[in-house]
């Protein structure tokens, strides 16, 4: 049993089918951790590829299909790991030509990841996204934009828009905290799968919640940040460009204990 897993379709991936995904720049995925076999938050995950496929691919893989490969990528493997999820069509050029073309299916399995734990300092960098409701691939600043800012001192990348919001950061939403409520960043971005399980959750719990435009101005107003992604549902941040953040562990245990409300499902 390995950590390691990539199938095609429900079946081991060979070079010969992995070679042409490896120049191509046309797909897009999500990513989770699975524990025990089971996944939180699965139907948004699910619905998030699904939307995506249909905006990019004109068709989409039915979910009953999906989970099927993701069970089989899971068999072979512990009950704890990484799983990405990648829809790509093999011959691109048929989807730019403008055919509706079902994509393919790529499930890989890695290592199960964990979050930083040391409060966070991000660098504010003027940023937006291309499609940025879908989770697509070949994006060069979720990497380069983290590398700039570690060698400007800071531990990873905030983005802001053209009118001066924030966003989100280079792989995480942001969320802020006014003593009362969750704030959460109005602009264009991807809303993440984990964002979406806290928010429900939060609503479930009766936390109020407001969606806010928030600019670094706005910021010293606030009573805390969080940044979060499927790795963990908030690691707090202290500082985002010049401006510092007060640190909030109120904040930070409510919504851990949101997303531990949340039921974990199998495929």
């Amino acid at each position: 049993m390995t950590t390691f897993v990539a199938q095609r379709n429900g079946r081991a991936a060979t070079a010969e089918e992995l070679a042409p995904l490896a120049f191509a720049g046309y797909a897009h995925f999500t990513a989770m951790q699975v524990r025990d076999g089971r996944v939180r938050g699965l139907d948004l995950h699910l619905e998030r590829l699904r939307f995506a496929s249909l905006e990019m691919f004109g068709r989409a893989v039915p979910d009953e299909r999906v989970r099927a490969h993701l069970r089989t990528a899971l068999e072979a493997g512990p009950g704890d790991v990484s799983l990405t999820a990648t829809m790509y069509a093999p011959a691109h050029e048929s989807v730019a030509a403008g055919a509706a073309v079902e994509p393919d299916v790529l499930v890989r399995t890695r290592p199960a990841a964990s979050a930083p734990e040391c409060p966070l300092a991000l660098a504010a960098v003027e940023y937006e996204r291309f499609l940025p409701a879908v989770k697509h691939v070949g994006e060069v600043a979720k990497v380069y934009t983290p590398r700039q800012a570690v060698g400007q001192g800071f531990d990873d990348a905030a983005f802001v828009d053209r009118r001066g919001r924030l966003s989100e950061a280079s792989i995480w939403n942001l969320a802020f905290w006014d003593g009362e409520a969750v704030v959460w960043p109005e602009a264009e971005m991807l809303t993440g799968t984990m964002m979406g399980v806290v928010r429900r959750q939060l609503d479930r719990l009766g936390v109020p919640q407001r969606l806010q435009e928030v600019t670094l101005a706005d910021l010293p107003a606030l009573s805390g940040g969080v940044v979060m992604n499927s790795w963990s549902p908030g690691v707090a941040v202290k500082r985002i460009g010049s401006v510092a953040l007060p640190q909030a562990p109120a904040f930070l245990e409510l919504l851990h204990r949101a997303y531990e409300a949340e039921p974990p499902t199998a495929p």
